[in-house]
């Protein structure tokens, strides 16, 4: 009864409904109690009356302050509302699980070292980690997409893939993922910030949404295809997913899974380079683009973009010139994009200022700036001023610190949210001709 009466959401109707109930079954059990004492005097008539009000009322007053906890637990974590209170800087986290999901890509399963509680996120959110690794003068920062939504949220997931050197360029592989992929093991410890980004599904609305990757891009995708699943189970999802071939799809059976528990849930395998065992893995052969996205859905849509950037930045171009506005369109890349020819040009930074005065307040420094030494961080790091950091393209939010004097302008608009009086430096530069930072 009690999860049929949270069901009511009109405090009034829910009042009434109760009032009525409990008032019916008082009279009932009284109209018994004296037909069965056989009691023939006024007072027992007045005790049956009495009995009725009291139950009326009191049933009015359970159903104003009753409220569903069953109800409650279906309801979307709210971004502006979140529990980060639990907590705001680094805190230990113990490495639980390590899966390998693909032949580039591993999974980690993280839990709190203090086994207290950690902060719900919004599907599509990534998580900053630090890592101190042999050889690097500073622990390594960098954040990743979470890859599962877990409820009640008790663990973290990363999925990370193994970044190599790029064939025929004398370019490092990268750092962080190897380390994750070759020195971290279960019941290893990192530090985590917690879950942040903008890139999120907002799994309260109607409208479908077409989850669009390749490669690990997949990752937030599969965030948000459970949270729609499990929360909004009515809304029609498109999960369209391109990878190499078999051996480079990673969750390939957890996709199929969801889409097992979800009749609004369809998906599009596209393997550009398959090989004749994953025949029956795949639906279609080549790379995603907007052709096949066309093809497949035509309904007006959100769309979420994952992946390379030259994946996004193709994929987002071919949905402008569909008549896709900018508005329905998000996406996500921890890498610059290649500009478009639907991308305005950069901000010029100092507004007319052609030297800047930048004081580094914490570092004790004071150095003159110029347009061609670039962003603020590539100017504190290029006089050996080392200011934490990790996308370096203004989505993570690493790199932000306080403005004592000044203003900056940003070369593109910031992703990650930038609290009051704080810049985020791997993005802008000074726009007076005097600077002073926290760093």
């Amino acid at each position: 009864m009690l999860e049929s009466l949270g069901r009511i959401k009109n405090t009034l109707v829910r009042s009434v409904a109760v009032a009525a109930t409990v008032g019916s079954v008082v009279i009932l059990s009284t109209a018994v109690i004296i037909g069965v004492t056989n009691a023939k005097d006024k007072s027992a008539y007045q005790l049956g009356v009495y009995s009725s009000l009291f139950g009326t009322v009191s049933g009015a007053v359970f159903g104003l302050v009753y409220t569903s906890k069953a109800s409650g637990n279906k309801s979307t974590p709210d971004l502006n509302t979140s529990d980060s209170h639990l907590w705001k800087n680094w805190r230990n986290f113990v490495v639980v699980r390590k899966v390998r999901e693909s032949k580039e890509i591993t999974s980690f399963y993280l839990e709190p070292e203090d086994k207290g509680q950690i902060t719900n996120f919004q599907p599509g959110q990534f998580l900053p980690i630090k890592i101190d690794i042999n050889g690097q003068d500073k622990p390594v920062i960098r954040t990743y997409s979470l890859s599962d939504y877990p409820e009640p949220c008790e663990y973290y997931r990363l999925s990370i893939k193994r970044e190599l050197a790029p064939r025929g360029l004398d370019v490092m592989p990268g750092i962080a993922s190897n380390f994750m992929h070759d020195c971290i093991q279960e019941g290893s410890v990192i530090s985590v910030k917690p879950p942040n980004g903008k890139f999120v599904l907002d799994v309260q609305k109607s409208i479908p949404a077409v989850l669009i990757s390749n490669g690990v891009g997949i990752t937030p995708m599969i965030s948000m295809a459970k949270a729609c699943t499990r929360l909004n189970p009515n809304r029609l999802i498109w999960f369209i997913h391109g990878a190499r071939d078999g051996k480079s799809h990673a969750f390939r059976d957890e996709v199929m899974e969801i889409f097992q528990q979800n009749p609004n849930l369809n998906i599009h395998f596209r393997y550009s380079r398959p090989t004749p065992e994953d025949i029956g893995k795949y639906h279609s052969i080549g790379y995603v683009d907007t052709v096949l996205i066309k093809e497949l859905f035509r309904q007006e849509a959100e769309y979420f973009l994952c992946g390379s950037p030259p994946f996004i930045q193709s994929i987002r171009d071919g949905l402008k010139e569909s008549g896709v506005p900018d508005s329905r369109v998000f996406f996500e890349s921890f890498t610059k994009p290649i500009k478009s020819d639907f991308e305005k040009q950069t901000v010029t930074a100092t507004g007319g200022e052609e030297f800047a005065e930048i004081v580094f307040a914490k570092s004790g420094k004071t150095l003159t700036w110029q347009p061609s030494d670039g962003t603020i961080l590539e100017f504190a790091e290029a006089n050996d001023i080392n200011p934490s950091f990790s996308c370096r393209v203004g989505v993570c939010g690493t790199c932000m610190c306080k403005i004592c004097e000044g203003e900056v302008a940003y070369q593109e608009e910031p992703t990650a949210t930038i609290d009051q009086g704080s810049v985020l430096i791997c993005i802008s530069q000074p726009r007076t001709s005097k600077l002073v930072l926290d760093i």
